[in-house]
């Protein structure tokens, strides 16, 4: 991998991770139609490295509070919407994890390919404008909760699968329990910090123990550049969305599923 194609695919999944367009879906177009090669697990792990640091930074303050809060309810302190906030993220992410170590390997063998991630890049953009739309119809105050946290944690399971969108399905799952766009996003950014953290130290294991070559350069310039385009990207995103809503990230994967399938036929 040369310099180019570290910055194109940096800048990619910077973008990809945190909006709902899902980034396998963009990932694979350059692979297949400028035929770069496979960008390698060293690679995957500094774009890791990048996105996690970018959501780390941004939710810096409620992370910190939220740690604060979970503490004191260790220590008999009582319980608080903080508190309880860490538990339902911790609930939220077992599914995940469970369908990762169980169904990991065969999901990567035989989903990853052109006519599914079309497939679900079309059906789940157009889930999320069926519940974006649903939102706008009956706003509501609801909470995350334990069962939403299970809910919205499942969906986010589905997500291994390429080209759902983890973003996607997680805001999906939330705007569909009639949770605030503003809500459902932050709740779906949140969610992210442990999946992203544990896919990364599992390739990160994979990596020390094959005993790779790696352009440590690269790999850093990789890293910053992901996670500087993430932050600049999760802000942008929320202070725009209620503006826009959804529907704009609707079409623009009904295209991209179009161009998909386009190139999957040729």
């Amino acid at each position: 991998m040369d310099w180019f194609q570290a910055v194109v695919l940096a800048i990619l999944q910077g973008l990809t991770e945190f909006l709902p367009i899902s980034s396998s879906a963009h990932l694979v177009i350059p692979s297949l139609v400028l035929e770069w090669p496979d960008q390698g697990l060293a690679f995957d792990v500094a774009v890791h490295v990048g996105t996690l640091s970018a959501v780390l930074i941004y939710y810096r303050r409620d992370l910190w509070q939220m740690a604060q809060a979970w503490l004191r309810s260790l220590t008999g302190g009582g319980h608080s919407e903080d508190s309880r906030l860490v538990w339902y993220l911790a609930v939220g992410s077992i599914p995940a994890g469970l369908l990762g170590v169980t169904m990991g390997d065969f999901i990567e063998h035989h989903a990853r390919s052109l006519p599914v991630i079309a497939t679900t890049t079309l059906v789940f953009g157009l889930l999320l404008g069926v519940a974006d739309r649903y939102a706008i119809r009956t706003p509501g105050d609801a909470r995350v909760g334990l069962w939403a946290a299970v809910f919205i944690g499942c969906a986010q399971a589905i997500a291994l699968v390429p080209g759902v969108s983890r973003s996607g399905v997680t805001i999906t799952a939330g705007l569909l329990l009639n949770l605030s766009r503003q809500d459902a996003a932050r709740f779906s950014f949140l969610l992210s910090i442990p999946v992203i953290a544990g896919a990364g130290a599992l390739k990160g294991v994979e990596l020390a123990q094959g005993g790779h070559t790696v352009d440590w350069s690269l790999l850093v310039g990789a890293a910053v550049l992901s996670g500087l385009t993430a932050f600049a990207c999760i802000a942008v995103f929320l202070r725009l969305l209620d503006r826009v809503g959804m529907m704009p990230f609707v079409w623009y994967r009904i295209v991209l599923a179009a161009l998909l399938y386009l190139i999957w036929i040729a």
